[in-house]
């Protein structure tokens, strides 16, 4: 019999017996929150390591009613935030003793068979990171009454079978927009993502509210159909090019970093132009390249650490309702606008 095999055929019986204690103090040696004493926590461990002892996982989740693992369905990589929210995400639910099976969802045909897949596995709750979300996608996965926990993540939903942890796109926007009018900006263009039915971003409403009440015109608006910094390139080329130049927008306001990128390469590249002398940009999100000599893009910083520390507090919280939370993040004023 070869060393795999006899490692497979040690059970925590064995293990019990080499460190002289009982079968559930094993258990609970392997367990991070157990009631047990750091010297025979470590007794047990040395006799594990010893005999090449591995717990059985699959075996102690079916014992439980938790599985301590969490389906997260993510999509839209063209995006790079979604990867700053996918590492503070594992970050927090690792340290806390959680699992993460992942998904990457490939367009909005996937969401729906994708969510119904996840519902299928023995997870503790489903983490949804995307713009494929929408109404009719949230009621087909409902309808096979498999989650136990359905959770919208940076992003807010009317379904009431979710729960939603997101930044107040409301009050962040109306801080973005108070600071366009104070530098005295005059002709705006807002840029924004792709619409969605429920999980759903309130920045480029509530930006034109604030613009029509303070000057009585809204603001030119455009949009894209993914976050793409590439896409978001070719759309500002047409408006600039259909343009004179007396009628530049003197800032570009988008509803996110990725948005915000493609438009300073392609003001700068193709147009000759100035960020942000001719043309200002501000982003949302604060991604790691909004602070790099190339871009310098004033954006604002959404609280994503204090939000992955929440959901794992909602994955551990008994609690089925009333557990959708708001934060408030920070503008971050650079050279781009």
């Amino acid at each position: 019999m070869n060393k795999t095999a006899q490692t497979d055929n040690i059970t925590a019986d064995d293990v019990a017996l080499a460190a002289g204690v009982s079968r559930w103090t094993v258990n609970r040696a392997f367990k991070k929150d157990a009631s047990i004493s750091p010297k025979t926590r470590e007794k047990v461990m040395k006799a594990a390591e010893g005999l090449g002892y591995v717990p059985d996982l699959r075996a102690a989740a079916l014992a439980s009613d938790r599985s301590n693992l969490v389906a997260l369905l993510i999509d839209d990589f063209a995006n790079p935030h979604k990867l700053v929210m996918l590492e503070r995400l594992t970050r927090a639910l690792r340290s806390r003793g959680w699992d993460t099976l992942l998904v990457n969802t490939l367009n909005r045909e996937d969401a729906g068979p994708a969510l119904l897949n996840a519902s299928q596995r023995r997870v503790d709750a489903t983490i949804l990171i995307g713009i494929q979300f929408d109404d009719d996608v949230l009621k087909a996965a409902h309808s096979a009454q498999r989650f136990k926990k359905l959770i919208i993540f940076a992003r807010t939903s009317e379904n009431p079978r979710t729960i939603s942890i997101a930044v107040d796109d409301q009050a962040a926007t109306r801080e973005i927009a108070e600071y366009v009018m104070s530098k005295g900006y005059k002709k705006p263009l807002y840029l924004a993502g792709p619409r969605t039915v429920s999980a759903h971003l309130m920045r480029k409403e509530t930006f034109a509210d604030f613009w029509k009440q303070h000057f009585s015109v809204p603001p030119i608006a455009a949009g894209v159909s993914s976050y793409d910094p590439l896409e978001a390139a070719e759309v500002v080329d047409q408006l600039i090019s259909n343009l004179d130049r007396k009628n530049y927008p003197d800032i570009i306001v988008c509803e996110n970093d990725a948005l915000a990128l493609g438009c300073i390469d392609t003001l700068r590249f193709k147009f000759g132009l100035r960020v942000p002398e001719d043309i200002a940009v501000i982003g949302f999100d604060d991604v790691p390249q909004a602070a790099s000599p190339n871009y310098r893009l004033t954006t604002y910083r959404q609280p994503l650490t204090e939000m992955a520390n929440y959901l794992v507090d909602v994955l551990e919280s008994k609690e089925t309702s009333e557990l959708d939370k708001m934060f408030l993040g920070k503008l971050v004023v650079r050279e781009s606008a």
